[in-house]
């Protein structure tokens, strides 16, 4: 989900050449607020963020009304609070936004196989041999804009480029609800006077270290001798930032691809030390996951456990698997002993999270027998309620207490 508040939107209109432009990039716009918007019509053209409502919850998502005060995902809502004190914090629904999702991705499918899906919200296509029946990229990406708001009512913004790094800028400068396509021949200029913070891989610290070197813009990093950025980068990254900024990427759409990793995490609203009250959370975050691990229809070979201490020491550690699960039981058990072995005697706790890790699909390599058996039915069976009813119509008693408001696994806390 991209920070562009859409005050310095571009955008593609009329003829254009586009023959060399086989690459789409489609990024939905402000998709979980835009999902919230629609059952709340009355709060579009508002400042309104999805994420947490406690002191230490955190921006999932913000409209762009929102980020014109500052406010952007991955901020603590306490902070968001500050730059807008109007702001209206909606909690988050998973399930809602992956049913639309599914049915984005169903519209992109529709106008070429090649797609590659990178989040819930976002997706390369390759439309190379999809011009004899749908036109030139151009009018694809057209069509596609069309399709996306007639059949979900939400808005989209897609960059058209020879390559998916200038296809991914090209759709952020284009936002919200833009189109921007980049000639192949005009590819270098298009670069050459953005910021060095359109470059993958540059973030705060390499922003620092090119700056000190007088470099700002892609245009600078692009004639600066090379020697002199492997100096201060190191080969990698030297190498990396000087393909992207010739506008070189090589890299083909991929399909069928399947998630590295699902997590859920958890910030207590107070420091938290008692270990049921750790135990708790595990379960709640294990849970989720495993629910998401069964929705995609993948298991997981190893899982992880976050935490992070009040002084914000952060600590991760994964143990692997006899057999992959997508059984919340068993990520718990794993989890919980890797926690005992973390949380020492009046150790306070600010953060924890759970990451399923390794993961395959479903129906590969089956064992001889199921250890978690028993589980998986159980989970399955509240996975079939959780369907007609809503995910919080069921869940672990442990995770009840009294006054306890009952939340779905894709709400944030």
């Amino acid at each position: 989900m991209s920070k562009q508040d859409g005050s310095s939107r571009r955008t593609t209109e009329g003829l254009v050449d586009d023959s060399g432009t086989p690459i789409l990039h489609v990024d939905m716009d402000a998709f979980f607020v835009s999902v919230e918007l629609l059952s709340r019509p009355e709060l579009r053209g508002k400042p309104v963020v999805v994420g947490g409502q406690a002191g230490r919850g955190v921006v999932a998502a913000a409209s762009y009304e929102a980020r014109r005060y500052g406010v952007n995902s991955a901020m603590p809502m306490t902070t968001a609070l500050q730059r807008c004190p109007q702001v209206i914090v909606l909690s988050g629904n998973y399930r809602e936004y992956s049913r639309y999702s599914h049915r984005v991705m169903s519209i992109l499918e529709a106008h070429t196989p090649l797609v590659e899906q990178l989040s819930i919200d976002e997706a390369f296509l390759d439309v190379s041999g999809a011009r004899r029946v749908h036109g030139s990229p151009f009018q694809i990406a057209q069509k596609i804009r069309e399709r996306v708001h007639q059949e979900t009512g939400l808005s989209c913004s897609i960059g058209v480029a020879a390559t998916k790094y200038v296809a991914k800028v090209a759709s952020t400068l284009s936002k919200p609800n833009g189109l921007l396509v980049v000639p192949a021949s005009e590819t270098a200029d298009f670069l050459r006077p953005l910021p060095v913070s359109h470059l993958w891989g540059v973030g705060r610290v390499t922003g620092e270290t090119l700056s000190k070197l007088g470099l700002r813009t892609v245009g600078d990093v692009r004639e600066v001798p090379p020697d002199a950025l492997v100096r201060a980068l190191g080969v990698a990254l030297a190498e990396r930032l000087i393909r992207l900024a010739h506008g070189i990427d090589p890299r083909e759409v991929e399909t069928g691809r399947v998630e590295k990793s699902i997590s859920h995490e958890r910030t207590f609203e107070h420091d938290e030390h008692d270990p049921v009250e750790l135990r708790r959370a595990v379960l709640g975050l294990a849970d989720a996951v495993a629910v998401r691990l069964r929705e995609h229809g993948v298991l997981a070979r190893t899982v992880a456990l976050k935490i992070r201490y009040n002084d914000f020491r952060t600590l991760t550690r994964s143990r692997t698997l006899a057999e992959p699960t997508d059984v919340g039981r068993r990520l718990y058990d794993e989890a919980t002993g890797v926690l005992a072995g973390l949380i020492g005697s009046g150790e306070r706790v600010r953060l924890l999270g759970v990451r399923a890790e390794q993961l395959q699909p479903a129906g590969t390599g089956a064992p001889l027998w199921d250890p978690d058996e028993e589980w998986r039915d159980t989970e399955r069976t509240v996975d079939s309620i959780a369907a007609k009813f809503g995910r919080g119509a069921l869940r672990p008693a442990a995770l009840l207490r009294s006054g306890d408001r009952v939340r779905g696994p894709g709400g944030w806390e």
